[in-house]
């Protein structure tokens, strides 16, 4: 679904992103791990259209992306998250849903005098479906609350519900575990999962704790000095001698 091909991105005389190529296949939840300045976030960056690479090719079912704005990134199905939240937080969790959907009539202001009626179908469509994400991911009692008051672990399920808003085909997560609390951590990996499986949604993640990535990704791509270390399977992973010497300490020996 994606591919990265030769990718390099530089800030002066530093590459962020060194050479990188990785393939993230339709279907999967791939897990992007390594150590703070591996260039995971700057990876994502370049994906999502924040920076322009340097060199290499970005493609997206085939087409290239690389150089697209972040509105036109979004506009190819793909959502990311950050690692520190960015919910409004003087808006109630049910209105930070509502203003995710693309192509809202009532953004346009002819049309809040020439098509008042449907303006109200289509908001009393998006409402209903907010609504429905929120009974997913178990956050309804909350849908009047203000998104701010919410918990760290409850604005990752919120972040979660605003990527199913968008009716994504890929989405990209920025450490979705941090902050979160067990119980809540339970509850994430299991609807990532769930998306996967039946929304046919793939995933792409970049996280620190091993204990989620060794639970929810399948395969695990590790990053170093900018570029791909090592893939594999979880279990390849726990046991790749220099992935472990230089990223996961003796835990999984």
């Amino acid at each position: 679904m994606l591919e990265i091909k030769e990718l390099e991105k530089s800030f002066g005389g530093i590459k962020a992103v060194n050479n990188c190529s990785i393939k993230v296949e339709e279907g999967s939840i791939t897990g992007l791990i390594g150590p703070n300045g591996a260039g995971k976030t700057t990876l994502f960056n370049v994906i999502t259209g924040r920076y322009k690479p340097n060199k290499g090719e970005i493609l997206f079912l085939d087409r290239s992306i690389g150089g697209l704005l972040p509105h036109q990134i979004f506009k190819q199905k793909i959502y990311r998250t950050f690692q520190i939240t960015r919910e409004f937080a003087q808006m109630t969790v049910l209105e930070n849903l509502m203003l995710i959907p693309d192509q809202q009539l009532g953004e346009t202001v002819w049309n809040t005098w020439f098509r008042a009626a449907s303006i109200r179908n289509q908001e009393k469509n998006i409402q209903d479906k907010a609504l429905e994400v929120l009974e997913f991911v178990e956050l309804i009692d909350l849908k009047d609350e203000y998104a701010g008051s919410l918990s760290g672990g409850q604005k990752k399920l919120l972040e979660l519900a605003k990527s199913m808003m968008a009716e994504p085909k890929m989405v990209l997560l920025d450490e979705p575990g941090a902050g979160v609390n067990p119980t809540l951590m339970v509850k994430l990996i299991t609807k990532i999962k769930k998306l996967c499986e039946e929304d046919k949604i793939t995933f792409l993640l970049i996280e620190h704790d091993m204990d989620l990535v060794m639970n929810l990704c399948n395969p695990v791509i590790v990053m170093s000095e900018g570029k791909k270390l090592a893939e594999g399977t979880p279990e390849e992973i726990k046991n790749n001698e220099e992935v472990l010497e230089a990223y996961l300490g003796g835990q999984y020996r």
